[in-house]
């Protein structure tokens, strides 16, 4: 055998040894991340009469939670969003909660703000919550804690943002275009509400702009080097009761869907009760979301 031959095969065989050490190492990784970030809760919604089946292309939903959870404190859902899942329609509907949003809290017996009930109960009064307000199963939830998401934002390298809005908040002064941002940034520029005209609507539409960027970033090529401090985030950060082959169906079965995403709002007015402040949603605009909900899912009274 010549030489450069053999010296190839070197080479080569050098190679497939250290993308194999490197595909274990990001397994192990990942296994780690994912086995911190599970959070099982009740097997069923009590709205199903049997479990969603991804690997049968189900509609599903998803709660999604970003808790502002301080050290000693269980916080608040500062920001909640549900997402109808419909592979067969290949479309996503998202409708994002005001987070001051009269309504039951099941469990606790009052009316409250809506994002008390992550105060009152965690995760599984939230979904109860919910699931009576817009009466339809919550299936799945992911959970991400918005004061550690700058751990998240920089372990991706940093995220870079369209800015509609010219503000300083916290010191550090946002204006109109495009950004790059920072962990510390990026927390910052999503927690602003009171300069915003827009109020809770406009700071939900800034995180929601944070987190597809991070999800961008995470995807890219320039992460493939830092995959071990992007896991050790998201175990830091994110809680959900999704599995890993639950995931694995979701990619396989559900991408399509995301090339249809359409975003709601929910219409109503403030209101002081009490000498506190709500968000009061009319009887018929609530009906109006839990028709459009029920039709995503697939829902037949």
């Amino acid at each position: 055998m010549k030489k450069w031959v053999k010296v190839t095969l070197i080479i080569l065989a050098i190679l497939v040894v250290a993308l194999g050490a490197y595909i274990f190492s990001v397994y192990h990784s990942l296994s780690d991340a994912l086995h911190t970030m599970h959070q099982p809760i009740r097997e069923t919604s009590d709205k199903r009469t049997e479990k969603v089946a991804l690997e049968e292309k189900d509609p599903f939903s998803v709660l999604l939670l970003g808790v502002d959870e301080r050290s000693g404190d269980r916080g608040r859902s500062d920001t909640m969003i549900v997402m109808a899942v419909n592979p067969t329609k290949e479309s996503i509907e998202m409708i994002s909660i005001p987070r001051d949003t009269r309504t039951e809290i099941v469990g606790k017996g009052t009316e409250d703000k809506i994002n008390h009930a992550y105060a009152f109960g965690g995760v599984e009064m939230s979904i109860n919550t919910v699931e009576n307000f817009f009466d339809i199963p919550i299936d799945y939830f992911i959970q991400v804690n918005m004061e550690g998401f700058q751990e998240i934002v920089d372990a991706v390298g940093g995220v870079t943002v369209t800015n509609d809005l010219d503000f300083t908040y916290g010191g550090v002064h946002f204006p109109e275009g495009t950004l790059t941002l920072n962990g510390d940034e990026a927390l910052l520029y999503s927690r602003m509400r009171k300069e915003d005209p827009r109020g809770d609507f406009g700071r939900q539409l800034r995180q929601r702009s944070i987190i597809e960027a991070v999800i961008k970033e995470g995807a890219s090529l320039n992460t493939l080097t830092n995959y071990g401090d992007i896991f050790t985030a998201l175990g830091n950060n994110v809680k959900t009761n999704l599995t890993f082959s639950e995931m694995i169906d979701i990619q396989k079965n559900y991408k399509q869907a995301a090339k249809d995403m359409e975003q709601h709002q929910i219409n109503g007015h403030g209101s002081t009760i009490n000498g506190i402040y709500y968000y009061i949603v009319p009887d018929e605009e609530k009906a109006k979301l839990q028709q459009l909900l029920k039709e995503q899912l697939e829902i037949t009274e």
